[in-house]
């Protein structure tokens, strides 16, 4: 395990026990506290970040999210994790059932801002955790911002390959949570019932300033499964 996993680790734990019950110390005193470069402490705090422990606020830092324990599961919706686990020992496993390119057709092209036809990579893969069935993730990634995708990557996690090879971090997201009916080639991967209504999320995140990186759908079927948002006050101009 890397420094930087070893702190993240740390600092999650530290969330979880208290010691932290709502913002993270600043980047200085972290420096301080695990003698370790900078880097270093912005790569953990961004592993823990990304877990959906913390959510940032401009200017301000990094706040603690306070989810109710009520799922073994959590999405977390505020930051863009694909899954906010309350035990650290949870992680999602991956069985890859499709990658490849394809050309994208009217409607992914509008999700995507490409225009139609350009090449996109294509991920169709079974999550699992704790070897029961997840979800099956559909998900499209623009070759603009993502020249080259490993297929190790593609069965561990792609978000830490985009963050490690191009420093692509998510800055919005686009969410919306739908009851889905499984179609006959759904259900045969997924093991499932034609028909079978789930909860869907269609994803479209976004990097940078707007610029659109990739858009999935998840059709989940995990028993015990959350999804938590947090409202902020608006505002008036």
């Amino acid at each position: 395990m890397t420094k930087y996993q070893e702190i993240a680790d740390n600092i999650a734990q530290s969330i979880r026990n208290g010691e932290y019950p709502d913002k993270l110390p600043t980047e200085a005193d972290l420096i301080s506290r695990y003698q370790a470069g900078r880097n270093t402490i912005r790569r953990a705090i961004d592993v823990v970040y990304r877990s959906g422990l913390l959510r940032r606020v401009q200017g301000s830092g990094f706040y603690v999210n306070h989810m109710p324990a009520t799922s073994n599961a959590i999405i977390n919706l505020v930051t863009r994790a694909d899954v906010a686990m309350h035990n650290k020992h949870q992680h999602l496993t991956s069985h890859v059932i499709t990658f490849d390119k394809i050309k994208a057709g009217s409607d992914l092209a509008q999700s995507l801002d490409v225009s139609q036809s350009s090449e996109l990579y294509r991920v169709v893969r079974l999550r699992y955790l704790h070897a029961a069935l997840y979800c099956l993730e559909v998900a499209y990634f623009t070759l603009q911002a993502v020249p080259f995708l490993s297929t190790e990557a593609v069965n561990h996690s792609i978000f830490e390959f985009l963050h490690e090879a191009y420093q692509i971090r998510i800055s919005d997201s686009e969410n919306l949570v739908r009851l889905a009916m499984l179609t006959a080639e759904q259900a045969a991967v997924m093991k499932q019932p034609v028909g079978r209504t789930v909860l869907a999320l269609d994803q479209t995140n976004y990097y940078g300033k707007g610029v659109p990186l990739n858009y999935s759908t998840s059709y989940y079927v995990y028993p015990d499964l959350g999804f938590y948002s947090r409202s902020f006050p608006v505002t008036a101009g």
